[in-house]
């Protein structure tokens, strides 16, 4: 009798009223949701919750750059500030602005980096990527990208969430929340990561925010155990496996029938998910069995953590049908306080780590006649300033630049998008976007509209409003659609 009355009592709490209020009026939103996160009675996670699919882009391959690479060694070719290497800022570039360790009056920094156009295009692209520059006419530039962010963390969130603070869903889930799955037998948005570590935003950067748990991107690890404690414990086999996970799952759909949280319907669809992991993801986190000729491609080691190595994995995620793959190499972060942050020497050996695996990764797709269906997009959270990082006003003993906000430079290839174009020009100096300015958002709207997603409709109800990845801003960048 106690129990029953103390049972009562916690249900006519506020925090349940308001909770049966929110699932009450949530269950209009949530109905598509819910039939989407299970695969048995509630449905599949490959199920789409858009209308017909109109996008070219089946799928997607985001490759970021952690720690901004420097725009102007690579494809933002600018002989002028060559001329005016070591000369003093003009102070007009300097009046108002904020940097996050520029101090006082620096020095202008030419290019680290010999130029040459290639391809049909005509292309710029430095000696640093002499892989990539053979695949100069699949890509097409955003040379005028901008953010509001010149600090790592906001930065990174920024472009991947649609927000600098944390709490939003990463593209990749809105993606996932939005399409599903096309192999009801692994997640939908899947992550790798190399260089040593993850990106500054940390696991936010891949989080699901407001969106149920399921849509959160799943890391995977090209080396050791694919997933971390996906295998079961010694003593336990499939089928004691598949029994537990039966009676955890029963308990949590009576939890749900009483409660109605769709959180416990994401936390049975991630129960399932798990279970039918232990042996999808090992096949296709295997590529050992991959052709020699496909190693010499990437410059692939199977069993160790590289880039190299990710990229090849992305081509067999999106080819068992991922929707959204993100890659993040750690490293970029170019300053000078070191020979290897530095634009010369160590943005040098970044590029020798991933120039080989990226044009490859292009190469990969488009001779499976993935391209056509697969977008790739290449690019850090900012970009580096034209001067050389003064340090609280001291020169590094390394050639570096500090982060800046104005002007930098990402790249598409692949579904839906005009290959060989460039969109966007700086100043003579790379200082500011003078043409074809494109901001984070429209980057997002891009994507997502190659996709088959309308980034002003697709919303959801988050604290009394609708949500979307875009927030209120954003333009497709109709010039670069095919």
């Amino acid at each position: 009798m106690k129990e029953a009355i103390e049972k009562e009592a916690n249900l006519a709490t506020r925090r349940h009223f308001l909770q049966s209020l929110g699932t009450g009026i949530g269950s209009i939103a949530f109905g598509s949701a819910l039939w989407s996160c299970t695969s048995d009675k509630k449905g599949a996670q490959s199920s789409s919750r858009i209308p017909p699919h109109f996008g070219k882009a089946k799928s997607v391959i985001f490759v970021h750059m952690a720690g901004a690479p420097s725009q102007l060694e690579l494809f933002d070719y600018k002989p002028v500030l060559a001329k005016f290497d070591g000369k003093e800022c003009p102070q007009e570039l300097l009046e108002g602005k904020k940097f996050a360790f520029i101090r006082g009056v620096p020095n202008l920094l030419g290019p680290k980096a010999k130029f040459l156009q290639h391809g049909n295009s005509g292309h710029w692209i430095s000696d640093h990527m002499p892989h990539l520059a053979t695949q100069a006419d699949k890509i097409t530039f955003l040379k005028g990208m901008y953010t509001d962010q010149f600090n790592h963390a906001p930065a990174q969130l920024l472009m991947h969430t649609g927000s600098a603070r944390l709490g939003r869903p990463s593209i990749g889930s809105w993606v996932s929340y939005g399409l599903g799955s096309e192999n009801e037998n692994l997640p939908s948005f899947m992550v790798l990561a190399s260089g040593g570590k993850n990106p500054d935003a940390g696991k936010s950067a891949w989080g699901s925010g407001f969106l149920p748990s399921v849509y959160q991107g799943v890391q995977c690890r090209s080396a050791g155990e694919p997933v971390l404690f996906i295998k079961n414990p010694d003593g336990v086999n499939k089928d004691i496996r598949k029994a537990s996970i039966d009676v955890i799952n029963a308990v949590n759909e009576e939890t749900y029938a009483e409660f109605g949280d769709p959180e416990t319907v994401a936390r049975i669809a991630q129960y399932e998910m798990a279970y039918k992991m232990q042996s999808s993801v090992p096949e296709v986190m295997d590529i050992s069995k991959e052709p020699e000729y496909i190693h010499q491609l990437y410059g692939t080691n199977p069993g160790k953590e590289s880039f190299a190595n990710n990229c090849l994995l992305a081509r067999k995620m999106v080819e068992k049908g991922v929707r959204f793959v993100q890659l993040f190499d750690w490293g970029w972060d170019s300053h000078g306080t070191s020979k290897d942050g530095s634009v010369d020497f160590g943005l040098h050996q970044k590029c020798l780590e991933t120039d080989r695996a990226v044009s490859a990764l292009l190469i990969d797709l488009e001779q499976r006649g993935l391209l056509d269906e697969t977008l790739v997009v290449w690019g850090g959270e900012f970009g580096r300033t034209p001067m050389q990082e003064n340090r609280e006003g001291q020169k590094q003993s390394f050639y570096g630049r500090d982060h800046h906000t104005e002007a930098f430079t990402m790249w598409l290839a692949g579904a839906g998008i005009k290959p060989g174009m460039s969109i966007g020009e700086t100043d003579d100096l790379g200082y500011a976007t003078v043409s074809g300015k494109t901001s984070v958002y429209d980057l997002q709207a891009t994507i997502l509209y190659c996709l088959g997603i309308n980034h002003e409709e697709f919303t959801f109800p988050f604290q009394g409003r609708n949500f979307r990845l875009t927030d209120v801003y954003g333009k497709v960048i109709k010039p670069i659609l095919a």
